[in-house]
């Protein structure tokens, strides 16, 4: 078992450089035992002051920082989580859960965006035109926007926090951090490992609490500019008409309904370790996960019962143990949510096939364990194929045809990831312009997305912006047009011009 530093079983905020207690606390329970792990602030919304008006001004002589230069202190901080990559990931699995695997992976995609975002500082391209007048030059060009905050999620709290935090930094802005509570130690590791590489004091703050109270905070300061965050799509379109009275700019990622398509020709054993990977991985609290799988008629039943008899053999328990393929869900609170659901899809005619109990695992019968759970002749109406459960459930959906299936998988209000199975060329470049998800897989799983690519969705999953990608300095940047004319006389852009 990991042992935790006296630091990081009492967790303090980290404002303009300094380690700042707050006398009000929460504790931080482990999901696979239930045992207290840690103590995290409950900070009050002048936390956000202070981290806002020292960001303010740390963020100003950060812009003048060449941008090349703001890059080494990412490939710095890159290679300390690449070197600290196996007590990170246990770390992560102590609060979060996900098994141990799964952390190391989330660890590297955090080790692979600053390395990525560090090559952005010799970058940030703009783009030079040519002006419509004699003797004049025109051209654009990304600025830092000023001090951003960033709000993320329990279930990949390193992940997203890189996604957003570093591309904020290597654009010249400061960033203030709101984690969620129920997973802090990352944000702590991270914290100090910028600490540790000599970021300068006020550009990375972080600042624990609830939505409520920090979150709103940071909602209502004028001096953050833009808000990214990662969470439920009520939440998010709270944080969205908020920010949209005060004209802040905001980015929204607000998970999904996420659905595989198996066609007639697709690889049956490829199929199943699809689904189990993207429905069960991370016991099923990915806003990527597969939640529904639309089968075509001609394969459902042996596709069903190959899905049946593989669950079977998934192993249950702590995610620090390497023979676990699942761990727990994150608290009593998601139990009781995909409790609701099971109850859910009985009352409306679905059939459960495997699953649908909390499980108790021996030694940890304090954790929260939920069995992987199947739910068949489910119809695409039904409130369990188009509400997120966030849990290890997954209904089955029988469709006659090609057509049938994209446009069942499109009748959701999210539109996060989509994926296919199939050997029919024409289909796949069908699928992927017809399929309405911001991310399509092809002859793989709902789950997987990398790094270099953007990470976003259609309709409820978000409001158009991207995650993660070059497309994610889109956030963080504002253009700015420049003229420069070098003629010695006034020029008028389109009165001037010769018609």
């Amino acid at each position: 078992m990991i042992t935790l530093t006296k630091e990081e079983r009492n967790l303090k905020n980290f404002i303009n450089g300094e380690w700042t207690e707050v006398t009000n606390k929460e504790k931080v329970y482990n999901p696979a035992n239930g045992e207290v792990i840690a103590e995290v602030p409950n900070s009050g919304a002048e936390a956000i002051t202070q981290a806002a008006e020292s960001a303010r001004i740390a963020q100003r002589e950060w812009a003048l920082v060449p941008a090349p230069q703001r890059a080494e202190l990412l490939y710095k901080a890159g290679t300390m989580m690449k070197e600290r990559k196996e007590r990170l990931s246990q770390l992560l699995t102590l609060e979060n859960g996900k098994v141990i695997e799964e952390a190391r992976g989330e660890v590297q995609e955090g080790i692979d965006m600053a390395f990525y975002m560090a090559g952005e500082g010799r970058r940030l391209f703009g783009q030079t035109t040519p002006s419509e007048l004699k003797d004049k030059f025109a051209m654009s060009e990304r600025c830092p926007v000023g001090v951003v905050g960033i709000i993320t999620p329990w279930n990949f709290p390193i992940a997203i926090a890189t996604w957003k935090s570093f591309p904020a930094i290597v654009s010249g802005n400061a960033v203030i951090w709101k984690p969620s509570s129920e997973t802090p130690l990352m944000a702590n590791e991270l914290a100090r490992i910028f600490e540790e590489a000599g970021l300068p004091k006020g550009i990375l703050q972080v600042v624990y609490g609830s939505g409520a109270i920090v979150g709103q905070a940071m909602i209502e300061h004028d001096a953050i500019r833009v808000i990214s965050f990662t969470g439920s799509n009520e939440t998010g379109r709270k944080v969205a008409t908020e920010c949209g009275k005060q004209l802040k700019k905001v980015s929204l990622e607000m998970g999904g309904k996420n659905a595989v398509i198996v066609m007639e020709d697709a690889d049956i054993d490829l199929v199943v370790e699809g689904i189990l990977w993207s429905a069960f991985g991370t016991s099923g609290q990915r806003c990527t996960a597969c939640s529904r799988v639309i089968v075509h008629k001609a394969v459902r039943k042996t596709l069903e019962e190959r899905l049946l008899k593989a669950m079977k053999n998934l192993t249950i328990g702590d995610g620090l143990d390497s023979n676990n393929k699942i761990g727990p869900i994150i608290n009593q609170t998601g139990l009781d949510k995909i409790l609701k659901y099971i109850e859910i899809g009985k009352e409306e005619g679905a059939k459960l096939a495997a699953g649908g109990k909390q499980l108790t695992v021996e030694n940890y019968e304090k954790g929260f364990y939920f069995e992987p759970t199947l739910f068949t002749d489910v119809s695409i109406d039904m409130r369990i194929a188009q509400e997120e459960i966030f849990g290890p459930v997954v209904s089955l959906i029988e469709v006659n045809n090609f057509e049938e299936a994209i446009a069942a998988n499109n009748k959701v209000k999210y539109g996060l990831s989509s994926s296919i199975f199939t050997k029919d060329v024409n289909r796949v470049f069908q699928a992927q312009r017809d399929l309405d998800t911001g991310i399509v897989y092809v002859n793989a799983g709902t789950t997987g997305a990398e790094i270099h690519l953007p990470f976003g969705g259609t309709k409820g999953t978000g409001n158009g912006h991207r995650d993660s990608g070059v497309q994610a300095l889109d956030v963080f940047t504002e253009w700015k047009a420049v003229y420069v004319d070098y003629s010695g006389k006034l020029q008028r852009a389109q009165i001037d011009t010769d018609a």
